[in-house]
């Protein structure tokens, strides 16, 4: 979905997160995430690098700050992909933040989503739908929520709620 939005959307930047997992087959270091040493995960902490970080499962996961900050800083829009930790960071340490909660259309369909994806099973899966019946209920306080039925309806609906939201003038590269 992340995906769809910013091919619908070149004016956003997409923040890759740092963890501390291993790879899935089909990632790329530095396209889907900076996959980082444990040690190196905790200098960035003790350095102040991150925006956000939290554990998850075992693994940590982390927004670097200073690119975020550098798009901001020169007029892009940036879209994070985070769990409710995340978000709750981002909304104090960045209170206008735009915060969109993607719910799956039910609990039984994101058994089958997280079922289907091969990650997990058992024990480990029933951890994560515990967890997401949590973050499920933290849901009210993100600006928006938008259910994950059918993709297309809700890529419009978050690209909908970017049009509102992010201003429209035209933008320098962050890295220049």
């Amino acid at each position: 979905m992340v995906d769809r939005v910013l091919q619908a959307r070149p004016d956003l930047l997409f923040s890759v997160s740092c963890t501390t997992r291993d790879p899935r087959s089909w990632e790329v270091d530095g396209q889907h995430y900076r996959f980082v040493s444990d040690q190196e995960f905790s200098r960035m902490i003790e350095a102040g690098e991150f925006l956000e970080w939290a554990d998850v499962f075992g693994e940590r996961y982390g927004t670097p700050a200073a690119e975020v900050h550098r798009a901001l800083e020169t007029g892009w829009g940036v879209l994070l992909e985070l769990d409710v930790q995340g978000a709750r960071s981002v909304r104090d340490r960045v209170p206008d933040a735009i915060l969109v909660f993607l719910r799956p259309p039910s609990e039984a369909e994101l058994a089958r989503r997280l079922a289907a994806r091969g990650t997990e099973s058992g024990e480990a899966l029933e951890v994560r739908m515990e967890e997401a019946r949590q973050e499920m209920a933290e849901s009210s306080w993100f600006d928006h929520v938008v259910v994950n039925d059918q993709v297309d309806e809700a890529v419009d609906q978050v690209l909908a709620i970017i049009e509102k939201t992010a201003p429209q003038e035209a933008r320098e590269s962050p890295d220049d």
